[in-house]
């Protein structure tokens, strides 16, 4: 699988080649979860530079940084699976992580909310 990751043209090819619209769709997925990755880690690194405090924005920062990196690593497995499984003509595989994402990105949002409010009253 990770020979497919950085070098798809060496990988031995499976099944069958799908519809080209559905491959641009999968890419067009992928890029999106990129882009989310790509945000999560530039919040990270203004959280743990602008947010006042010593060690909570240094916490905030690596917690944000480290989801934005697992975004990444995810979304290029998720995209390989996917296009493998089209090749195949299997169904897509199924990803419990959008809302595992999404609940921890609503968690790291109110404990910013919280820490910004601190600060302010502090």
């Amino acid at each position: 699988m990770l020979g497919q990751w950085f070098n798809p043209q060496n990988t031995p090819v499976v099944g069958e080649k799908p519809d080209y619209r559905f491959s641009l769709a999968n890419e067009r997925t992928f890029l999106a979860w990129l882009r989310t990755g790509l945000a999560l880690v530039g919040g990270g690194l203004a959280v743990a530079q602008f947010l006042p405090g010593d060690l909570l924005p240094v916490v905030l920062g690596v917690v944000l940084l480290a989801i934005g990196g697992l975004v990444c690593v995810r979304a290029l497995d998720h995209w390989a699976r996917a296009e493998r499984a089209m090749r195949l003509g299997e169904p897509l595989p199924p990803s419990r992580f959008p809302a595992v994402l999404a609940l921890v990105i609503a968690v790291g949002a109110a404990t910013l909310l919280i820490a910004v409010i601190v600060g302010a009253v502090a």
